[in-house]
């Protein structure tokens, strides 16, 4: 079964107080970091951004949102209404510790399944899920009532058939949690940078 991979970056970034699509861990911007790590889960790569000039070159299609304005829900129907495949896994492109292993392992559980999403607890993780095409109405029926907030994804869920990544499962590949992780603030590059730093063996 086929898999596209959409890699949502168009956040405007106001509490970090730059573009997120510039900044870099090492030598890497975000979405570099992003592209190569789902690239070998992936069959395909879309990424969904207000800025297309800035990633000219990249080994992906690049495309603007069907709807603009309409923030990662936006994003998430654009990718899944110009990908290939009937699934699509998106992620944002400000997580850069994704897990190969916990991303294959989702892969894995999509037949049957119209999402596959990681939970912990009650927290949801809907831009490090797995979409299949029939997110794609609930989607809209959401973005045509104003409702824009990732958080209101909860309404596609009800609709479809959704397969939880509980936190046991997580732990067996990232028991860190760090997949989830994504840069907001200065404090949280930082972070990043540290992280990135020691986990390439720089001091």
């Amino acid at each position: 079964m086929g898999l596209d991979g959409i890699i949502l970056a168009g956040g405007k970034s106001r509490r970090l107080g730059t573009d997120k699509t510039i900044v870099r861990l090492g030598n890497s911007r975000l979405v570099d970091i992003a592209l190569e790590t789902i690239s070998s889960v992936v069959d395909s790569i879309i990424i969904v951004t207000n800025s297309p000039q800035l990633f000219e070159g990249l080994p992906a299609r690049v495309v603007t949102d069907v709807q603009p304005g309409t923030g990662p829900l936006g994003g998430i129907l654009t990718g899944l209404l110009l990908g290939e495949h009937e699934h699509a896994l998106v992620v944002a492109c400000d997580m850069p510790f994704l897990n190969v292993g916990l991303l294959q392992h989702m892969a894995r559980q999509v037949d049957g399944y119209d999402v596959v999403m990681p939970r912990v607890d009650d927290t949801l993780e809907p831009l490090h899920a797995i979409y299949s095409h029939h997110c794609v109405e609930p989607i809209r029926r959401l973005l045509a009532e104003g409702d824009l907030r990732i958080v209101d994804i909860i309404n596609v869920l009800n609709e479809v058939r959704v397969r939880y990544i509980d936190k046991d499962e997580i732990d067996m590949f990232d028991p860190s949690r760090l997949s989830f992780f994504n840069i907001n603030t200065s404090d949280d590059l930082e972070r990043a940078r540290a992280e990135y730093d020691r986990r390439c063996g720089r001091r």
